[in-house]
């Protein structure tokens, strides 16, 4: 009985089984990597000394910024405790100054002849001038200051026009009369003065307009569209 040969098992037929290296690589299997043909420095490799130079700038910024903003708040309250030691007696100054209002008022309402002719008004009045003008001293001493515009040019950051008066004997916008007196403290207005002003006459802007080229007869007419010269 003869039998048959199995060409992969049979060791004549050995030339024809192809050698398991020149076999292809099976998906999957990890491929061998030669070390030998990689560029190491074209890794790039951070350097540890520009990176903390890189922190310490930012380090350095934030500081900075913090130290400024300490700064500003150092500044500001500052500035306010300052005013708040400047200005503390402004509720106190508001209502002294009524009775400073009280009175000029009480001095307004006596008739010049009633203290000629009376001995005792006379004596009255003369008090009550001294003690108006002792207030207004302890006024100027603090720093207090009383605006009594008659005569000037409104200033709408001091004044406080409440009616216009027909006049046109004084430029346009000019206090002809104070209802009741202002008062500041140093920079700052307690109570603006209530005044009323002229209305018909030249305006401030025209009566300097006519000095500046030499004179004229100061016929100028006011603005239409304006009732008064505010400007300061």
């Amino acid at each position: 009985m003869s039998h048959k040969r199995d060409k992969h098992t049979d060791p004549d037929n050995a030339d024809d089984i192809a050698p398991e290296a020149d076999s292809p690589a099976i998906e999957g299997d990890a491929v061998p990597v030669d070390f030998a043909s990689v560029d190491i420095a074209e890794t790039p490799i951070e350097d540890p000394v520009v990176r903390l130079e890189g922190e310490v700038a930012v380090l350095k910024d934030q500081l900075l910024r913090a130290l400024a903003e300490v700064e500003n708040i150092r500044r500001r309250s500052a500035r306010e405790r300052d005013d708040a030691v400047k200005f503390a007696a402004v509720p106190l100054i508001k209502d002294v100054i009524g009775v400073a209002d009280n009175l000029r008022r009480a001095l307004g309402s006596v008739p010049a002849d009633a203290a000629e002719t009376n001995e005792q008004i006379r004596t009255l009045l003369d008090g009550v001038e001294m003690t108006e003008k002792d207030l207004q001293s302890v006024f100027a001493r603090h720093g207090i200051e009383r605006i009594d515009p008659m005569g000037e040019r409104l200033d709408p950051h001091f004044h406080e026009a409440l009616f216009e008066v027909p006049d046109a004997s004084v430029p346009a916008g000019t206090v002809v009369q104070v209802l009741q007196a202002g008062y500041r403290l140093r920079d700052r207005l307690i109570r603006p003065a209530q005044v009323g002003i002229a209305k018909g006459g030249p305006s401030a802007a025209a009566v300097t307009n006519a000095d500046d080229n030499g004179g004229g007869d100061g016929n100028g007419q006011q603005d239409p569209g304006s009732r008064y010269d505010t400007s300061a």
